[in-house]
């Protein structure tokens, strides 16, 4: 059997916009992902369904595999020929232990790749706003670990050489030992005076930063509650942070922000502003376990006037079938086309079709004021609509009763996708989910059944987002309160929406 190959992948300090694109090709085409507890949990919903996962990370101390199982795992899998993903939070080169994995693969005559990670080491003190150089401050630095037993009688720290050999030192995994390291540099000459940060979370919306002089950041952290993980920086550049400070100002910043379907580049607003974006998607698209209604109406094409789609994967799926069905973009010749929303528009014109008519609300209202305004009378004027399994009965009703016809064959299925909450369960508990958004009523009814008991008390406490009427209906009608809606019902105005929310 041939042997895979393990890939060791830095994934970053936190914000998942800092993960390599590289790191993001080898972990969709890896068989196995070994991954810690430090990083974002949503780099893992870019690894494929079929492989498989397996934690290693530790937490408050808690070690779920040790470094030997750890590398043994690699090996095994590897062995199997299969390609594996160990991905690691930061660079695994950098206090990451990635040189001991990559050494027991060498020796088992795995082989292997390192994808650098982008190191807190630099990164946390760039999002506080210190740069670790400065022309006027800082020409060195060094990176030293923070989680020395500092009692041992000998250290394999050269303290006199750092705290006089460089002008700004970064400890990592040092919170415990603050007041230690701290003395070890006063008695070693550096000033009590030197401006000290120390950034619990960098990179994230939980970040905090700490400032005080060298003397007395132990006591300031202690007050402050400041646990792990948190970097230390130490020296004069430190004094920038007042006029470089820039994440910590932006308008979301803080703001983690659960969406309940699909990412998509609409929500993109959302990060820039400083969110970070928690996707937990409740609803899923798979094909229709039923084509025949669909296929007659591809069939018969020529029978109608309008070819109307509510979604762009209502775009894909019928036209994957139709062309499928060895039907041609040509055969659509004379028939218009309706699209509601922008974003369905779109996604026609990537098949070279124009829309000749989208309604100003999107919703089913709207869409029968567009055709009585676009034919006053309906008597005889017959529609396709390809949609969900799922869709409301509404716009064909209405349309009914004026005179028209509208034939609905299943594109498409939308189900809840089987995943647990555990995780989002416990930043919901924590409080560090501070706006929900819903998209549909299926999003809120499933996330209700997938979180649990626990749902509708957990979102009592935090900021609701609804597309548009009817989702926010569905979420009144279980006894909570919606806070946003924006007026156009799409991703893109509800995320601006959040946005002016949050600028008060």
């Amino acid at each position: 059997m041939n042997k895979g190959k393990v890939y060791i992948v830095g994934a970053g300090p936190g914000d998942i916009g800092l993960f390599t694109i590289k790191g993001l090709r080898i972990l969709q085409k890896s068989q196995v992902v070994v991954y810690d507890f430090h990083l974002n949990a949503q780099i893992l919903n870019y690894i494929s369904t079929d492989a498989e996962f397996v934690y290693a990370g530790k937490r408050g101390g808690h070690h779920e595999m040790t470094q030997e199982q750890i590398n043994e795992a690699l090996v095994k899998y590897a062995s199997e020929g299969k390609i594996v993903c160990r991905l690691k939070g930061g660079d695994p080169f950098v206090f990451g232990r990635g040189g001991e994995e990559a050494q027991a693969l060498k020796e088992a005559g795995i082989a292997f790749e390192i994808i650098p990670g982008v190191s807190s080491a630099i990164a946390a003190p760039a999002y506080a706003g210190i740069p670790i150089t400065h022309r006027r401050y800082s020409s060195s630095f060094a990176v030293i670990t923070g989680n020395e037993d500092l009692t041992k009688r000998e250290s394999a720290i050269d303290w006199a050489h750092f705290a006089r050999g460089f002008d700004t030192l970064v400890f990592l995994m040092g919170v415990k030992n603050v007041s230690a390291i701290a003395s070890k540099l006063i008695e070693n000459g550096k000033s009590p005076d030197t401006p000290t940060a120390v950034v619990r979370w960098g990179t994230r919306p939980d970040q905090k930063t700490i400032i005080s002089a060298l003397s007395k950041i132990a006591s300031v952290i202690k007050d402050q509650h400041i646990k792990p993980p948190a970097v230390m920086i130490v020296g004069n550049v430190v004094k920038l942070r007042d006029s470089l400070r820039w994440y910590e100002d932006k308008p979301l910043f803080g703001h983690r922000i659960l969406i309940t379907r699909e990412y998509s580049y609409d929500y993109e607003a959302l990060e820039d502003m400083g969110a970070e974006i928690f996707g937990f998607p409740t609803i899923k698209t798979v094909p229709s376990e039923d084509y025949s209604d669909l296929d007659r109406a591809i069939h018969s094409i020529g029978d109608y006037q309008w070819l109307i789609f509510t979604s762009a994967k209502g775009v894909s799926f019928f036209l994957c079938r139709f062309i499928s069905a060895g039907r041609d973009i040509r055969d659509l010749k004379g028939i218009r086309l309706c699209a509601v929303g922008t974003k369905t528009a779109e996604a026609l014109a990537k098949f070279g079709l124009r829309v000749d008519l989208m309604p100003e609300e999107f919703n089913s209202e709207g869409l029968v004021d567009a055709f009585v305004k676009e034919h006053k009378n309906l008597q005889g004027v017959r529609m396709l609509l390809p949609r969900p399994d799922n869709a409301r009965n509404l716009f064909p009703d209405m349309i009914s009763q004026r005179g028209g016809t509208v034939d609905t064959p299943v594109a498409y299925r939308v189900i809840k996708p089987e995943r647990h909450g555990k995780r989002l369960q416990r930043f919901l508990k924590e409080g560090r989910i501070t706006v929900a958004t819903f998209t549909s009523a299926a999003t809120f009814n499933n996330f209700v059944d997938m979180i649990g008991e626990e749902a509708l008390d957990f979102l009592r406490g935090i900021t609701i987002a609804s597309i548009g009427p009817v989702t926010t209906k569905a979420i009144e009608k279980a006894g909570l309160r919606v806070e946003i809606q924006p007026k156009e019902a799409t991703i893109k105005a509800m995320s601006a929406a959040i946005i002016d929310w949050a600028k008060g």
